[in-house]
């Protein structure tokens, strides 16, 4: 038993001599288990590095898990670490099995345009160079993180024809995508570091889709800024199919002249666009929230038609939002608005009112009898006597410009009068100008600044192409937006005059509602041909109006905000 005891104490002996002669020799270099984690870490690299170049599924996957969740669709670029897309990259399209993206979408870039059509969800990459993506929705891209996938909810693929394809999911509820929510109406979301709508992320000038050339959308576009500290003017359309604040049809006060849809307007195009600024997201019209702000109050629109088409647009936008529509009537019982006078429309459940006094100058028409008989003139010192119906009003929306446009004005001769002189001749931006000083002199004089909001709408640009609105100037057929700020306008003279009149007004005007910009490129939005049936017997197109519902919604929408922005009396406070 003792030699036994011994000879397997000397066997355990040798073989932990030969355990420690293994692990201290050169041998034990190569298997140790820092060589096993420099094999492992060579095995996963090849594995991620086949995964890209081959677009395999392992990498998807890690996106995928990471930032996609329950989302079945999504756009994403997952190979771009550049916040400019113009560089050489490869944008992944993401879409859910057995969908076909059918919009032709149009990848720009300094060596042309190119697209692909009914590209399957199956074939997700596509590589172009010098490429920028346009997409119209919510891309949501993180700062920094632009080799993540994001959610897109709402997103519409915009072609260079306006081909679109919604991606069917909610609105991106993740942190890393800006929602600009509700404020904005669905499916429209921001896309930090470019422009919301038909997005690029190009910096300078970019493409809108709209292709808003000499308009640079900063690094915030569409960002959650405060709208109190934005230029809500600075902006661009971008197409949103949420109805609209009052459907076709349904309001019964819109005169003939502006009801497309009664006159026959095949196309519903131009209610599907909405106006959003670079800077900032803004609240959409709140109804019920406008009209406890106004109870007990009045608001009145002063001016010419064009002030008509926005009242009777507010009124459609209240009365449509106003559960029992029978306490909603004009004091007079009248429904037709195009004669000069004074209109009230009584919101009964809110004691208040919204009114409209017909003033296309603001200055008084007159006469004036020489020895040549009496004229007609205009009194450029002295206001229209319609002052009495509005200047106790709470809420003031003044206008003029188009019958500043009109042969005998734009002529001057003979028709301007100051006092008991006519001026033989006097152009016509300098009549304007002392007519403006006069208002400002009477609104100074008679404007309790401490209850009366004041507010002056710019001039709303018109699209005649062919000759002037009496000699055959047209703008039928068109259904879409300008699409180059190359064929816009030169910013009108008349606006440039009002600015330093209002500068120089000591009462503070709360809101310049400068919408000259923005109504420029709606060359689709007018009635055009669409007009009664007794008036296409002339032949003439109205080419200066707005079609209800349309473009002046979005001048309400802005005059709200503006208010918002005031901070006063009782548009003080959140909503």
């Amino acid at each position: 038993m003792v030699n036994l005891y011994s000879s397997l104490s000397s066997m355990n002996l040798k073989k932990i001599a030969f355990s420690d002669q293994v692990l201290s020799s050169q041998r034990r270099k190569i298997v140790s288990p820092c060589s096993f984690g420099i094999a492992l870490f060579f095995i996963v690299l090849s594995a991620l590095l086949f995964s890209v170049t081959s677009k395999g599924p392992f990498l998807q996957g890690l996106y995928n898990h990471g930032s996609r969740g329950n989302d079945t669709s999504f756009v994403s670029w997952t190979n771009s670490t550049s916040s400019s897309f113009s560089s050489s990259v490869t944008p992944n399209l993401q879409f859910p099995l057995n969908e076909t993206l059918d919009a032709n979408v149009t990848l720009k870039s300094g060596k042309g345009e190119k697209g692909f059509e009914s590209a399957p969800a199956g074939d997700q990459s596509v590589k172009f160079e010098d490429v920028s993506f346009i997409v119209e929705g919510s891309v949501g891209v993180e700062r920094g993180a632009r080799n993540r996938s994001q959610p897109v909810g709402g997103a519409i693929l915009v072609d260079d024809r306006g081909g679109r394809r919604e991606s069917g999911v909610p609105r991106a509820g993740d942190s890393t995508a800006k929602s600009i929510g509700d404020e904005c109406g669905p499916g429209i979301q921001s896309l930090e570091g470019g422009r919301v709508g038909n997005c690029s992320s190009e910096g300078s000038n970019g493409d809108l889709g709209l292709e808003n050339e000499g308009v640079t959308a900063p690094a915030s576009a569409g960002s959650d800024r405060s709208y109190k500290n934005c230029d809500i003017f600075n902006g661009r359309w971008v197409r949103d199919d949420a109805e609209p604040y009052y459907p076709p049809g349904s309001c019964p006060y819109i005169d003939r002249d502006f009801d497309c849809h009664l006159n026959g307007r095949p196309d519903s195009e131009y209610i599907k666009w909405r106006w959003l600024p670079y800077d900032c997201s803004i609240p959409r019209f709140n109804v019920i929230d406008f009209l406890e702000r106004l109870r007990g109050k009045k608001l009145v629109f002063v001016g010419d038609s064009l002030n008509r088409n926005m009242w009777e647009s507010l009124v459609c936008i209240l009365r449509h939002g106003v559960a029992d529509k029978s306490r909603v009537y004009e004091i007079s019982g009248k429904h037709e608005f195009k004669k000069k006078g004074f209109y009230a429309f009584r919101f009964e459940d809110y004691n208040c009112s919204v009114d409209f006094v017909s003033s296309p100058f603001l200055v008084k028409e007159s006469s004036f009898t020489g020895k040549n008989g009496s004229v007609e003139t205009l009194r450029l010192d002295s206001m229209d006597a319609t002052t009495s119906m509005y200047h106790d009003a709470d809420v003031l929306i003044f206008n003029t410009g188009h019958w500043w446009t009109h042969e005998k004005t734009s002529r001057g001769e003979g028709y301007y009068q100051e006092g008991d002189y006519v001026h033989p001749r006097l152009k016509v931006l300098e009549a304007f100008k002392r007519a403006l000083t006069t208002w400002a002199r009477w609104v100074d004089k008679n404007i309790d600044r401490n209850k009366t909001e004041v507010i002056f709408r710019g001039y709303s640009v018109t699209h005649f192409r062919g000759g002037p609105w009496n000699a055959g100037g047209q703008c039928s057929n068109e259904t879409e937006p300008i699409m180059k700020d190359a064929y816009l306008a030169k910013y009108p003279a008349k606006m440039r005059i009002l600015e330093h009149v209002l500068k120089e007004t000591k009462t503070p005007v709360v809101a310049y509602l400068n919408i000259s910009r923005l109504t420029d490129y709606r060359k689709d939005g007018h009635p055009s041909v669409y007009r009664p049936e007794s008036q296409n017997e002339v032949h003439a197109q109205d080419c200066s109006h707005w079609c209800l519902p349309g473009v002046p919604d979005t001048w309400n929408e802005l005059l709200y905000v503006s208010l918002l922005k005031s901070g006063k009396g009782s548009w003080s406070g959140s909503l």
